[in-house]
């Protein structure tokens, strides 16, 4: 119920729209309610030989009644003043204006429901766009990007589908309903109650399908979930899925995966399919019972019960209960699958972000002193630890780097610098104060961070570089390429700095894609720059020119590097050497190869390689 509520916000912002498609679908009710009473009062004057009594005065002094009333009035006197064939002419020009009247707002209903509709899954996307951004990067490591794009794309479609049938359960099909049976209960009580025994049976059956619908449709949106993750890693994998010939392999899963999300959905189609026939054969059954009931009625006593063609005019009234009773059962069908879609949404909203600014979080003023790693301590959740009472200070200008075997915590501490993690004990500092007392956007604002594996966006050369950058021109742009080495390659390319580089920037090398990131850097020019292992995956050639254009950026800028080939690293005014998430040794270069420990072993081995 939560869920439903929580929809229901969503759609709070619209609700002058939702008025008027509620205003308007209920106008259209009654029109189309007054359309048959029209063509089921005029039958019973123009074909009933006793006109006379028609027009004795009601009993009741109520508004409904004196409107019959009326209505009986004015047809027997059309009758009486003229011919049968001029009276049925009048007759039938009113029932087409109340039908076009009903079918006019039923459009303007629908005309405001669509912004509703397009609105809503707007907002509902951009809300989890949001949070998906904003959440820490370890929940992208427990969760699959098929996953998450499954939620952002699918359920939310889904939510759309529900947000109608909410407008419907509550306006439109109830109020119909509401009319047509008080209109029953004003023709023939008795007859009412007796229908109102059956309806609640029927209702009850269909709610039955209804929650086992939900179920099926939360595992089948899990299913699809599976399904785009596989597809997003066979394309991301494919040069090694075609180098180790595993195309058999990888479409054996995929095609397990496929069939049972086969069987999911078509169990889920046959519930969902069976509802509207059942609702159906409910209403027919109810409709025959009353036929049975009322016929009985009539021939008992016809001058106490209901005459013939009042009786027919409560059954085309009745008729009219069934449409909304269908409707209302494959619109409770479609609510349920979408709030099973709707709870895998508010998973993803409602998940708790560790990472988060304190409530008197200070700005953070231009860095000017130190970065400081005070006894810190961190493992990851339900790992073993990570680091080891790490202790190390770098000065504003200095340049420290990290060296050490894979799984040593490198990364570790460049990830706690930027705040993608915070400390398990301990703290980091920037100019003596802790890095949590900080806004994490101020913190990072004065950081620059260049990856081993440049991430890229299917973009222009000209937008990548420029990413995050408030405001700009192209002469600094050009300016940032030409200090990363990378203008002389960017102006070779079809469209220059406007050309756009594929998707993560396939269609360039990877010393080409290095060079953009750096110039990113460049042109947000950070006091802080981290660095990991930003050479490692390029060819000589491509680490020369990334070097040189490393040492540029460098210049004047504290940088934390994280180093893989040691020959880079021999300017560093700091090498700590890590193993097993402690610092063994710290120095300079030389005096670390003086040592002949840890480091002259790592540089040994590298220089024999």
């Amino acid at each position: 119920m939560n869920n439903f509520f929580r929809l229901l916000s969503y759609i709070k912002p619209y609700k002058g729209l939702a008025i008027v498609n509620a205003v308007s679908n209920i106008l259209s009710a009654i029109f189309g309610l007054l359309g048959l009473l029209l063509i089921s009062n005029v039958l019973k004057v123009l074909f009933d030989s006793g006109i006379k009594k028609i027009i004795t005065p009601p009993k009741s002094t109520g508004y409904f009644d004196s409107l019959i009333y009326d209505i009986e009035v004015y047809y027997t006197a059309l009758i009486e003043n003229s011919d049968r064939s001029k009276a049925l002419m009048v007759v039938c020009i009113m029932v087409l204006i109340t039908f076009f009247l009903k079918n006019l707002f039923r459009y303007i209903a629908q005309y405001v429901l669509a912004p509703i509709r397009s609105n809503l899954v707007k907002d509902i996307r951009s809300e989890l766009h949001r949070k998906i951004i904003d959440l820490p990067v370890s929940y992208f490591n427990e969760k699959r990007k098929g996953d998450i794009i499954t939620r952002i794309s699918a359920d939310v479609q889904e939510v759309e589908f529900s947000a109608i049938s909410i407008l419907e359960l509550l306006i439109r099909d109830p109020f119909t309903i509401l009319i047509a049976i008080g209109t029953m209960v004003f023709m023939s009580w008795k007859l009412t109650i007796f229908v109102f025994i059956f309806l609640p049976i029927s209702g009850f059956i269909v709610g039955q399908v209804g929650k086992s619908l939900k179920k099926k449709s939360g595992k089948g949106q899990e299913k699809i979930a599976e399904l785009i993750s596989l597809v997003e890693e066979n394309i991301g994998g494919l040069k090694i899925i075609k180098a180790f010939n595993a195309q058999k392999k990888v479409d054996a899963v995929f095609e397990k995966e496929n069939i049972e999300w086969t069987r999911i959905n078509n169990s889920i189609k046959r519930r969902h399919d069976m509802a509207s026939p059942m609702s159906e054969f409910m209403g027919a059954t109810i409709m025959v019972i009353i036929l049975w009931y009322g016929g009985n009625l009539i021939f008992e006593n016809p001058e106490e019960n209901m005459q013939p063609h009042d009786f027919f005019a409560y059954i085309t009234i009745f008729s009219q209960v069934l449409a909304p009773i269908k409707n209302i059962s494959a619109a409770y069908n479609k609510l349920q699958k979408g709030m099973a879609s709707m709870e895998r949404i508010i998973e993803v909203l409602d998940t708790p972000n560790p990472i988060q600014d304190k409530p008197n979080a200070l700005p953070l003023p231009l860095f000017s002193e130190n970065i400081e790693f005070n006894q810190v301590n961190f493992s990851y959740e339900k790992h073993r630890p990570v680091l080891n009472n790490v202790n190390f200070k770098v000065p504003k200008g200095q340049m420290i780097a990290l060296v050490g075997q894979s799984g040593s915590g490198k990364s570790t501490i460049a990830d706690l610098i930027a705040r993608y993690w915070d400390v398990t004990e301990g703290a980091i500092k920037l100019d003596g104060h802790n890095i949590k007392d900080y806004k994490i956007k101020d913190v990072r604002e004065q950081m620059g961070i260049i990856t081993q594996e440049s991430i890229l966006f299917n973009d222009t050369v000209y937008n990548n570089i420029a990413l995050g950058v408030k405001s700009t021109t192209e002469e600094a742009v050009m300016s940032a390429a030409k200090i990363a080495n990378a203008h002389e390659f960017i102006s070779e390319l079809e469209h220059g700095y406007h050309t756009n580089i594929g998707d993560r920037g396939g269609k360039l090398s990877g010393g080409q894609r290095q060079r953009i990131s750096i110039a990113r850097a460049v042109l947000k020019n950070p006091p802080i720059l981290i660095m990991d292992e930003a050479t490692s995956a390029l060819d000589t050639e491509s680490e020369r020119l990334v070097q040189e254009a490393l040492e540029h950026l460098m210049e004047h800028r504290t940088s934390v590097v994280i180093a893989h080939r040691l020959s880079t690293i021999i300017k560093a005014d700091l090498i700590l050497v890590l193993n097993e998430g402690e610092i063994v040794e710290q120095g300079t270069h030389k005096e670390l190869l003086d040592r002949k420990g840890y480091y002259s072993k790592l540089h040994n081995m590298q220089s024999i390689s």
